[in-house]
């Protein structure tokens, strides 16, 4: 790997308002850059780097190529009292899960479980904010989306699945259990974060398009990355494409358009699902039983070359906590093209 890359640390609000104004000046209305914004910001928060605010200039390059729709509203149709379908209409993804998850939690507060599938829509980033929307009305959660194939299926050699994340969540007491998870070695993100900082990457991460491993962050987005676990890895991106693709009426084997090609409409699918989690008895006994499995994880006895066990999700909210007292670092690289996109639309530069 390459040596360490200085940052500099950028108070969360300052990126908060930087983000909020590229996005409307790029005809974003103001309602719905603040909440792409506070996604954005989010994923940076909790150490998510390759999901937050450096995605901007990918965004608005498909703005900009008539392939996203800044000023889209997605809208929501109700199929049955427990299941819903959000329409993107090309909108931001972000908005789309949220209207989305937002429909599920309602009905879920009436009948227990709601379900909605969201079609035609776009990248939504971090899956984990969306599981902490579901976890800030107490609800249990499933988050699935496809996306661009990256992946080839077990056995094959070509891309075909996408690096679709897996995520659900609780609510809990000491900390809520979150888990966001690819399907492969390595979320794709990482690999383009590795590019964009003259990094090397793992050479388990991916293979190059030539059929060999490689450490090239560059040569590795020409080729394909690789499931974790084989088969299993496989298997789970296939389970993504099947409930957010297959079932949505969006696009599924191999033909979302990635976050990154601004030729044509992404068209993804997600399927988001609220679970009310004091069913069968009362939330207060539902936490105390997630305190106990947490407690029972996090001092589980360690391995001689472990210094602490954290439950899923924990990590990252350690890491909001300190992002959010010290600040968020960015390189300089990142800094300056996030800076271009400000000077592209006459807007303030984003400062430490």
């Amino acid at each position: 790997m390459a040596e360490s890359i200085q940052t500099q640390n950028c108070p969360a609000t300052k990126v908060l308002r930087f983000a909020q104004d590229v996005l409307t000046a790029n005809g974003v209305p103001f309602e719905n850059a603040e909440t792409i914004a506070k996604c954005l910001v989010a994923a940076d928060l909790r150490g998510i780097d390759t999901h937050g605010v450096n995605r901007i200039p990918s965004y608005m390059e498909r703005i900009r190529q008539g392939v996203l729709d800044p000023k889209a509203e997605p809208t929501v149709s109700q199929v049955t009292p427990v299941v819903a379908q959000v329409d993107g209409h090309n909108a931001f993804g972000f908005l789309a899960a949220s209207q989305g998850m937002e429909k599920a939690i309602e009905m879920a507060q009436v009948f227990g479980i709601g379900m909605v599938s969201v079609k035609h829509s776009n990248h939504f980033g971090m899956s984990a904010w969306i599981v902490q929307k579901a976890i800030d009305a107490d609800m249990m959660s499933l988050v699935f989306t496809n996306s661009s194939p990256a992946l080839p299926v077990w056995g094959g050699k070509s891309k075909l699945l996408g690096v679709s994340p897996i995520a659900c969540g609780a609510p809990g007491k000491t900390r809520p259990f979150i888990l966001d998870m690819a399907p492969s070695v390595a979320a794709r993100g990482k690999i383009y974060k590795a590019k964009r900082r003259g990094e090397r990457i793992p050479l388990d991460w991916a293979l190059d398009k030539d059929g060999a491993p490689t450490d090239d962050p560059a040569a590795a987005l020409e080729g394909v990355m690789l499931p974790m676990g084989g088969p299993k890895g496989s298997g789970l991106a296939l389970m993504m494409d099947v409930f957010s693709g297959v079932l949505s009426g969006s696009a599924f084997a191999g033909e979302v358009t990635g976050p990154y090609d601004p030729s044509k409409q992404a068209n993804v699918g997600h399927f988001l699902v609220a679970i009310k989690p004091d069913l069968f008895f009362s939330l207060e006994e539902f936490k105390d039983r997630m305190e106990y499995l947490y407690q029972r994880v996090v001092t589980s006895e360690k391995r001689q070359d472990f210094d602490r066990i954290y439950f899923p999700g924990e990590i990252e909210q350690i890491n909001q906590e300190r992002r959010e007292a010290e600040g968020i670092p960015y390189t300089q690289s990142e800094v300056d093209a996030l800076n271009k996109e400000a000077d592209s639309v006459g807007v303030a530069h984003l400062t430490a």
